[in-house]
């Protein structure tokens, strides 16, 4: 159970929420909405770590120095493309049709911002379907409505659980936050 300084989560993410509530880090929630860019030529790693340090900028100016802001950005990335969230019903079905039987790369970036400090991070993950018919990917898309999510795609929903057939890495970083990255530094920061 965390005992150290408030915690601040910039991110409306419901996934990030459970995740740290799950983990017994009482916090709170403070968005402000940043524009999710990044510079050309940086590398792709650092990508989800810039936009993550974006978010947590623009909330300090809502904070206590003592508090402790957390700011996470997950992206996916199959053969070294950044695949977003998708615009509509055809881009998921688009998204996850390339998906479908192949291996790609989920990147969490995560900052962590006490009193001018700074920890900032990336967990990767990698994650491989199956392949998915059509009736499939159809099918998670009408009932599931993936469009806020990286990817197209929540691996704790259906589609993970019937179309997923392995993962290297951090389970949790897929949903969007590596958890047990986060408490352990969370602690070293403020107890350290």
């Amino acid at each position: 159970m965390y005992k150290g300084a408030p915690v601040v989560l910039a991110s409306q993410s419901p996934r990030r929420k459970q995740l740290l509530e799950q983990a017994g880090i009482p916090f709170e929630v403070r968005v402000v909405e940043t524009a999710e860019t990044y510079p050309a030529g940086l590398e792709i790693e650092q990508i989800p770590v810039h936009i993550a340090q974006q978010k947590a900028a623009a909330v300090m100016a809502l904070c206590k120095p003592e508090e402790v802001i957390i700011a996470a950005d997950t992206v996916v990335v199959l053969d070294d493309i950044i695949i977003g969230k998708p615009k509509d019903r055809d881009d998921a079905i688009r998204i996850l049709t390339a998906l479908s039987g192949r291996e790609h790369r989920v990147i969490t970036g995560v900052v962590i911002r006490r009193n001018g400090s700074e920890k900032a991070f990336s967990q990767t993950t990698t994650v491989h379907f199956k392949p998915l018919t059509t009736e499939q990917v159809t099918y998670y898309v009408d009932n599931f409505k993936p469009y806020d999510k990286a990817g197209a795609y929540a691996i704790q929903e259906w589609i993970g659980a019937v179309g997923i057939d392995s993962i290297h890495g951090c389970f949790y970083n897929v949903m969007g936050l590596p958890v047990s990255k986060v408490a352990e530094e969370l602690n070293r920061i403020t107890q350290g």
